[in-house]
């Protein structure tokens, strides 16, 4: 006795059929996919570069805000007490004798100076600020010296051959610059080059 068998199923040709169907929706959809997840990584590193952009302007527009020793030491002229030289480039942790860092502390591109006060005794007694920005690597760091030590990355894969301070004036003489700039550029894989301007403006007349 012959039993009756189920001769439904694909045939070659419908199977190969469906692996072309298959291949030619999934192509398009993983190409969308792929250049999904590649614009989020240069969006999120477009960002990073960003935020350090921001962090690095905000310090540096104050640490310049503040730039200026008092000459007390010379005559008053008209325009009252003079300015000693303030700021320093290329310098070392302890240039002029103004320490901030240490012997391994790289040397700073650029180092500000300010008088600062101390009002706490029965006389007020005169110190010295030290801001200094330098590099390690690719990263940016800043490092202030006020009563204590404090050394930050305020922003990340700068171009070090990028570093440049400009003044407006000469940069190391007692007339201190009203304006300096630190100039840079930072630039990280799947994100185009960053260039970053910090701009700050003195206080003190």
């Amino acid at each position: 006795m012959r039993m009756n068998r189920d001769e439904a199923g694909f045939t070659l040709v419908e199977l190969l059929m469906a692996v072309v169907i298959l291949s030619v929706i999934t192509a398009p959809v993983a190409a969308m996919i792929i250049s999904g997840f590649r614009n989020t990584t240069d969006s999120s590193n477009r960002m990073e570069l960003s935020h350090d952009a921001q962090i690095s302007a905000t310090y540096f527009g104050h640490d310049v805000a503040g730039v200026g020793m008092r000459d007390y030491a010379a005559a008053a002229g008209a325009g009252g007490v003079g300015f000693k030289p303030s700021i320093q480039l290329d310098a070392a942790y302890n240039a002029g004798g103004y320490v901030c860092g240490t012997a391994a502390t790289p040397p700073a591109k650029i180092r500000l100076l300010s008088d600062r006060w101390d009002n706490t005794g029965a006389t007020p007694t005169m110190s010295v600020d030290v801001v200094a920005y330098y590099l390690s690597g690719t990263e940016l760091h800043r490092i202030k010296c006020a009563g204590g030590v404090t050394d930050i990355v305020v922003a990340h894969y700068v171009d070090p051959a990028s570093l440049t301070v400009a003044c407006g004036g000469t940069c190391t003489t007692a007339a201190v610059p009203q304006q300096v700039t630190l100039s840079f550029t930072v630039a990280k894989p799947g994100a185009d080059p960053y260039p970053i301007s910090l701009n700050g403006q003195r206080r003190q007349t």
